[in-house]
């Protein structure tokens, strides 16, 4: 306990699946932890549901006038110390039926959203904090009617590497973990005969859960990774590794 202790974190997509588990945890271990969601019922939910330290923060992180808002809610508070860009969306398209809408859709929440949240962080990020992008298996796996989704991934496994270098002056480290199917609201309203093709291909048999991967992005956001950037940690059950 208290590994965060004194920290304050931004996580975007903290109302639910990976973003709540994450916020938990982070609350848990001491961090004062700001949360953004859409809706503003399951945003009030989750800050129920935290209980303490927790500021739940409504807006779209494909919005810049609502990431500009998080970030003077935060300001009013002070500084920050780790930046999680984890809200993201997927939606199962083969190609051919790919339009421009879906595209637009998944590349501003997923690629647009996560560096404009890092971005707006940085001003008050402090020297030597950790910002944790969550990518996904889909950037190195194929997967049918899946690929938009994995290109928007692909690109945010790339921020990292430059920004690794980027931030290196402010001792700032970037780093994305990417999970596997994880059992999440989100995939629970996928197609279940595509859920259960990826979860066929892990060979550990099973989805993992949000918990799993808090945990993951806990190590990262410590001082347990001091010395760690610039990488991709997958908490995937190895479904990446073969």
């Amino acid at each position: 306990m208290g590994k965060l202790l004194g920290k304050v974190a931004v996580i975007t997509g903290g109302t639910a699946g990976i973003g709540l588990a994450v916020a938990k945890h982070f609350a848990a271990e001491g961090a004062y932890v700001f949360i953004t969601g859409r809706r503003q019922k399951e945003l009030d939910d989750a800050v129920r549901e935290i209980g303490d330290n927790v500021c739940g923060v409504q807006g779209d992180v494909a919005n810049l006038v609502d990431l500009d808002r998080l970030y003077k809610t935060v300001e009013a508070r002070g500084r920050v110390d780790i930046v999680v860009a984890n809200a993201g969306l997927g939606e199962f398209v083969p190609l051919e039926a790919v339009t421009e809408e879906h595209f637009d859709k998944i590349f501003n929440v997923n690629v647009k959203g996560a560096l404009f949240t890092v971005q707006k962080a940085l001003p008050l990020l402090n020297d030597g904090g950790s910002i944790i992008l969550i990518g996904s298996v889909a950037s190195t796996k194929g997967t049918p009617a899946f690929a938009v989704y994995g290109a928007s991934k692909a690109a945010v496994r790339n921020f990292v590497r430059g920004w690794t270098v980027e931030l290196k002056d402010r001792r700032i480290r970037s780093n994305v973990l990417s999970p596997g199917p994880i059992a999440t609201p989100l995939s629970a309203a996928a197609p279940q005969d595509k859920i259960a093709e990826m979860t066929s291909t892990i060979p550990m048999g099973r989805m993992g859960e949000p918990e799993e991967v808090a945990k993951a992005a806990l190590f990262l956001a410590s001082d347990d990774s001091s010395f760690i950037t610039g990488i991709e940690l997958f908490v995937d059950g190895g479904r990446a590794q073969i």
